[in-house]
């Protein structure tokens, strides 16, 4: 259907863009990488492997619109607002269609989280409770989606990132791991909803497959869902390294290295949560990886000692 032309995946280097390109390359698609240095080792790695480099920026529109000329679909993530560009991630988004929108482009698949656009219903939204910045970029990104025009378009809402637990981003979403604390804010037996950033990867490219089928949906994914004790557990057997969970105070997860912003996280999955139905999650006919299965393929990823 795409006439060989190619897939323009962003965030190529990134968790969800970098395994989208490997779905992609291993369905047997031409695919073009978004990349800010097309020198560096991780953009040197996918243009070993045939992957198409551009160099551009979501900041750089006229970089934008040459990465999408000639593709037949966008891949499309983006990073949440910066500390001090609260509208980064809009505008990262609004570039990024207007380009696909002017190129053309048949199919563009966009991957959020699940639970935007539910902001205001959250309990403690209108008493400031939590960092709508956050979510309404996620859901104002979507909109931007919705409207613009495309022949197929999809977005992927996915919960819990199982890539989380390991580095790079375990230091900062879990900084006691590292010595067999898997250490949250969440309430007792808070369960939260987990995927694996391979899963996004192939719903994607099942989407630029088949754009027909997914043409206009929202699906929200998740594989599972644990409480604390339950993923360390998980971790634990993968690794041989003794992992508990610690369930803390706001104030002494801030001192144990936890940002404010990861605090209000957990505190929001313990009265929220992402809330996705993995029944039908799992009813598109795409395996998703449980959490036991993930450790156990990254079980060398790992960075876990025992305290």
């Amino acid at each position: 259907m795409n006439g060989n032309k190619p897939i323009l995946v962003t965030g190529a280097t990134g968790a969800q863009g970098s395994t989208t390109i490997d779905a992609l390359l291993n369905a047997g698609f031409a695919v073009r990488a978004l990349v800010r240095n097309p020198r560096s080792t991780a953009a040197q790695a996918l243009a070993a492997r045939g992957v198409e480099l551009l160099q551009g920026d979501f900041d750089d529109a006229s970089s934008l619109n040459a990465a999408a000329t000639g593709a037949f679909g966008v891949f499309s993530v983006q990073v949440p607002p910066r500390l001090h560009d609260p509208d980064s991630e809009l505008r990262a988004g609004h570039n990024l269609v207007e380009a696909a929108r002017q190129a053309n482009i048949d199919t563009f698949v966009h991957t959020s989280v699940a639970r935007a656009g539910d902001q205001e219903t959250f309990i403690g939204c209108q008493e400031g409770r939590w960092d709508l910045e956050y979510w309404n970029s996620k859901s104002g990104v979507n909109d931007m989606v919705r409207i613009a025009g495309f022949a197929h378009w999809v977005i992927l809402k996915p919960a819990f990132m199982m890539d989380n637990f390991i580095p790079p981003k375990a230091a900062g979403m879990f900084p006691l791991l590292s010595r067999g604390v898997v250490n949250t804010v969440m309430s007792q037996g808070t369960k939260l909803d987990l995927i694996a950033a391979s899963d996004v990867g192939r719903f994607a490219a099942a989407v630029f497959a088949e754009p027909t089928h997914f043409n206009g949906q929202e699906i929200d994914l998740a594989a599972e869902s644990l409480n604390s004790d339950e993923i360390a557990e998980v971790i634990c057997r993968a690794t041989g390294k003794r992992v508990v969970a610690r369930n803390m105070s706001p104030e002494k997860a801030v001192v144990a290295g936890a940002s404010a912003g990861l605090v209000k996280s957990q505190e929001w999955a313990s009265v929220e949560g992402y809330k996705v139905d993995i029944g039908k999650a799992k009813s598109y006919g795409i395996a998703l990886e449980s959490f036991e299965e993930w450790t156990r393929r990254h079980r060398d990823d790992f960075a876990v000692n025992e305290s």
